[in-house]
């Protein structure tokens, strides 16, 4: 590898640049004491947080000025930071972090990107311990014998300028388009708000009025189809509308149990491999997803159907996410096949009441917060069938949601297609940004000077310090006696501010 190192450059190890000069400290023992605190939740925010001791629950490590900062957990995602002096308190960071404290000749913002690559991102994640998200970490031992690069310190500076010249542009650029993608869901929440208060389209009642002809208001629709449920499974209970706001001319407030048939499903033995792997698509809660279902993960047979309490639903049945604390409860989906579901969602029959499933499975959408906070249970939050039947919806008079429903496709379709558009642009950012990285860790981004010191002399002062501290002469008592004025703390007194630098 040292072969196609740009000239003066030279190949070095992270755990030969990283000296561990922290010293651990409870917070605790000095409660009125301010600190910088550099954890891995104030690296989301760009800042450190200003704590005082009695409010960090846990021992930290001393870090200084110019400390880079690799995080432990979850390397999938990176995170590599600079400790700064945003004040003058004494600056602690997180167990969570890996420190490289500062060392004479190397550019902290070099290092930091340098670790900030996803070649970086992917080896600690191949090599983490634990099982997903804040569960996988990785040990400092772990960077053992991993190259880096080194250039020049003169050149370090260029290369730093460089980049940070590219990822202002890359910044201002990502921010426009993360305002872009905010605009956008905002754009599809006030077109399903305004679909579902009868402003998204001339109402049935305005058209009717200037065609000079007669229109079906909703509760002409709505008592029609309830004749037909008396018929044939009486009377279905009637929504409290107290309280509810003044609906458009021609509409009605109802209930889903009300006008639709609500089912929830069920799940047939998996200790039973004959009822499985049939031909009858079979929904799990995963898949409902805000979407439209045409195809199932999972099928059962007819022996599994007629064994279990979960119903075939014809198309255009809505789906309704009803268990979970992540996004899955108050999700919807449109059945496009005849399927089944589990009992983590219910089946709404919007299609059997001669009613477009669009316009329940949008309202849906635009509902998803409301309907989330309906949910409740002692362990999991959770929707039930009883609820679901008891959420109440406008509904307008049938031609009308024809309209508003197809108004809804074409103005989300466009949405969408910018959305795409937004995250493409996103996924470009980011692989221009590893591509400079790229170029500049090969020395291609900026041009060498045969004048800069070779990074050679650099690495040979620190395997000099290296030895010095393996095996130290007579006189380390004198050697030793700044650092440790520098670092020593006691139960009695907050850590002094620290503001030396490693040589």
């Amino acid at each position: 590898m040292s072969a196609h190192l740009p000239r003066g450059w030279a190949l070095s190890t992270l755990d030969e640049i990283r000296f561990d000069q922290s010293s651990g400290v409870d917070p605790s023992k000095f409660p009125d004491e301010c600190f910088e605190l550099y954890s891995v939740p104030s690296f989301e925010v760009g800042r450190p947080e200003i704590v005082v001791g009695r409010e960090i629950g846990s021992s930290k490590q001393t870090v200084l000025p110019g400390t880079v900062l690799l995080c432990k957990i979850n390397p999938r995602i990176n995170r590599a930071w600079i400790v700064d002096d945003y004040t003058d308190r004494n600056k602690i960071a997180s167990t969570e972090w890996i420190p490289f404290f500062l060392i004479k000749g190397l550019e902290p913002k070099f290092l930091c990107h340098f670790l900030s690559r996803h070649q970086m991102r992917d080896f600690l994640a191949s090599r983490a311990s634990g099982v997903g998200g804040s569960l996988m970490r990785v040990k400092p031992s772990t960077l053992e014998g991993y190259p880096i690069p080194i250039a020049p310190l003169p050149e370090q500076h260029r290369i730093v300028a460089e980049i940070e010249k590219h990822f202002t542009r890359l910044d201002a650029s990502v921010a426009a388009l993360k305002r872009a993608r905010g605009n956008l869901k905002r754009y599809r929440a006030a077109v399903l708000k305004a679909a579902c208060e009868g402003r998204l389209v001339p109402t049935e009642a305005e058209l009717a009025r200037a065609e000079g002809r007669e229109y079906e208001p909703a509760n002409v629709l709505l008592d029609r189809i309830l004749r037909e449920r008396r018929a044939k499974r009486g009377e279905p209970p009637a929504p409290d509308a107290s309280g509810l706001p003044e609906l458009p001319e021609g509409w009605v407030w109802a209930s889903l149990g009300q006008v639709f048939q609500v089912f929830v499903g069920a799940t047939p033995s998996r200790a039973r491999s004959e009822y499985w792997n049939g031909d009858i698509p079979w929904v799990s809660s995963g898949e409902v997803s805000f979407c439209t279902i045409r195809d199932t993960r999972e099928c059962i047979s007819d022996l599994g159907l007629r064994n279990s309490s979960t119903e075939l639903h014809p198309p255009g049945t809505v789906l309704l996410g009803m268990i979970g604390e992540g996004k899955t409860r108050g999700q919807a989906a449109i059945l496009a096949i005849a399927a089944c579901n589990n009992q983590n969602s219910a089946a709404i029959r919007v299609s059997e009441a001669g009613l477009p499933p669009g316009y329940i499975f949008r309202f849906l959408e635009g509902q998803y917060e409301q309907t989330r906070q309906i949910g409740s249970g002692n362990n999991q939050p959770a929707l039930n069938k009883s609820r679901v039947q008891n959420i109440v919806f406008p509904l307008p008079p049938l031609a009308e949601q024809h309209r508003i429903v197809s108004e809804v496709e074409r103005r989300l379709s466009l949405a969408d297609e910018l959305a795409t558009i937004v995250e493409h642009s996103l996924k470009r950012a980011d692989r221009l940004r590893q591509a400079i990285l790229a170029r500049a860790f090969e020395g291609r981004l900026v041009p060498q000077d045969p004048n800069d010191e070779p990074a050679s002399v650099l690495l040979e002062r620190i395997r000099a310090e290296r030895a010095a501290q393996a095996h130290p002469r007579n006189d380390r008592r004198a050697r030793r006696a700044p650092r440790k004025q520098r670092t020593r703390k006691t139960p009695d007194s907050p850590p002094a501010r620290q503001t030396g630098a490693a040589a």
